[in-house]
C-alpha cells in the first residue's frame, strides 16, 4: 500500500491526551474523539482494500501458501497517531501497540520508525467462508474466485470484540441476513447498564442515528445474539470493548458488506498461535491469549505442528524464541533464518 500517511498526517487531527492499554478512555471520550475526525472520514474511505490470492488448498491441511501480505514501516511525522495509522492500513489498536512496544499511541515521537504489521499467517485449516480469530481480533474471509475455482481470494479486516465479562463465543455459524442502517433494539441487560452508567432509558436506537453502535451495516448470524457490524466509535477496533459482537471500521464494513453472501459459513475460532507456510518456509504468529483459554502455549503449538506433519521442518529454538518475543508479527521457524527477521525494519534511511 502506498504511504498515503504523508497526506493523512498533515490532515488528521491528533488527540491531546495519551492513551495506554491499561487506561482506556471511556465511551464518551471515544465518541468525542470520533466526532473530531468527521471532516476527515473521506480519507479513510479512500484507502486501499487489498485482496490476496492463494491456490485453493485442500480442506483440513495447512495451505502451502498460508502467509499473506508484507510487513511495512512508517516514519512518524508531526501529527501522526498510531490510531490514525492503524485505521488507514486496516489494522487494530492491539496490532499496532504489540508491534511497537513503548510507543505512545496518541503522541508518538516525531522521527520514530514504527512497524506496520500488515502480514498475517492464515488461520488453519478451513480456508472457506468467514473466520474470526478471537485472540488476534481479526476477520478473514475466504472465497473461491468465480472465474478460477483453483484460486481462493482472501479479504482481512481488524475487529473489536467482547470485553472479558461479555466474551465473544467460540463456535460455527452462517450469515443469515444483511441490513443497511439497522435499528439497535437494546437488550435488557445492556439497557440496565446504560441506566446505571448514564441514566439512558431508551429501549432502541434508530437506524442511521449518530450514536447507534451498530453503524450503517450489519451481518446477522445464525449464532443467537451475535452480529458482525460497523461502529460509531472507530477507535474501539482492536480492543475488547463490545458486548460480544464483532465491530469493524465503518469504511471496512462498507467495503466488505456487498461481498458477503447470505448462507456463507463462518466460525469464531480461537487460535492464539497460527502456523503457516510460504515458499517452503514454515512461519508462526503468536497473539495474546485474551480470554486465557490456552495457558500451555508451547506444548499446544508443538502438538499442532506435529498434527500438521511438519515438525521435521521446524527449528525448536526459533519457535521458543518467537513465542516469547514476536510482538504479533509472523516469524520464521524453519532452520536457517533469524526467526522474526526484523533486521530490515530496524531503521529507515535518514531523510535529507
Amino acid at each position: 500500500m502506498p504511504r498515503i500517511l504523508t497526506v493523512l498526517s498533515a490532515l488528521l487531527l491528533a488527540a491531546a491526551a495519551p492513551l495506554h492499554a491499561q487506561d482506556l478512555p471511556d465511551e464518551a471520550e471515544f465518541q468525542s474523539r470520533a466526532d473530531a475526525q468527521d471532516a476527515d472520514e473521506a480519507l479513510f474511505y479512500a484507502k486501499d482494500f487489498p485482496v490476496y490470492r492463494i491456490a485453493t488448498p485442500e480442506k483440513g491441511t495447512v495451505s502451502p501458501t498460508s502467509v499473506i501480505g508484507e510487513v511495512q514501516v512508517h516514519r512518524i511525522r508531526k501529527g501522526d497517531t498510531l490510531m490514525d495509522l492503524a485505521r488507514a492500513y486496516s489494522l487494530g489498536y492491539n496490532e499496532m501497540v504489540e508491534a511497537n512496544p513503548g510507543i505512545d499511541p496518541w503522541v508518538p515521537p516525531a522521527g520514530a520508525t514504527i512497524i506496520l504489521p500488515t502480514s498475517w499467517v492464515l488461520p488453519c485449516c478451513e480456508y472457506e467462508g468467514v473466520i474470526i480469530n478471537i485472540p488476534e481480533m481479526r476477520l478473514f474471509h475466504f472465497a473461491r474466485d468465480p472465474d478460477d475455482p483453483g484460486t481462493t481470494r482472501i479479504q482481512t479486516y481488524p475487529v473489536g470484540l467482547g470485553r472479558d465479562d461479555w466474551r465473544t463465543p467460540r463456535g460455527k455459524f452462517k450469515i443469515s441476513g444483511k441490513t443497511v442502517n439497522p435499528q439497535w433494539n437494546i437488550p435488557e441487560s445492556i439497557r440496565q447498564e446504560h441506566i446505571e452508567e448514564r441514566g439512558d432509558h431508551r429501549t432502541f436506537i434508530p437506524g442511521g442515528a449518530p450514536d447507534n453502535p451498530l453503524g450503517k451495516h450489519r451481518l446477522e448470524l445464525t449464532l443467537p445474539m451475535y452480529r458482525i457490524h460497523g461502529t460509531n466509535i472507530p477507535w474501539g477496533v482492536g480492543m475488547q470493548v463490545s458486548h460480544g459482537c464483532v465491530r469493524l471500521y465503518p469504511e471496512d464494513i462498507e467495503h466488505y458488506f456487498p461481498t458477503v453472501r447470505v448462507g456463507t459459513p463462518g466460525e469464531f475460532a480461537y487460535q492464539p498461535v497460527k502456523i503457516g507456510i510460504r515458499n517452503g518456509i514454515v512461519w508462526a504468529e503468536a497473539q495474546s491469549d485474551i480470554y486465557g483459554y490456552s495457558p500451555a502455549r508451547y506444548r499446544e503449538t508443538r502438538a499442532e505442528i506435529q498434527k500438521l506433519g511438519i515438525w521435521h521442518a521446524v527449528d525448536e529454538q526459533l519457535l521458543i524464541d518467537g513465542l516469547t518475543s514476536a510482538r504479533g508479527l509472523p516469524f520464521r521457524i524453519s532452520p536457517g533464518g533469524r526467526g522474526a527477521e526484523l533486521e530490515r525494519f530496524d531503521l529507515l534511511p535518514d531523510e535529507s
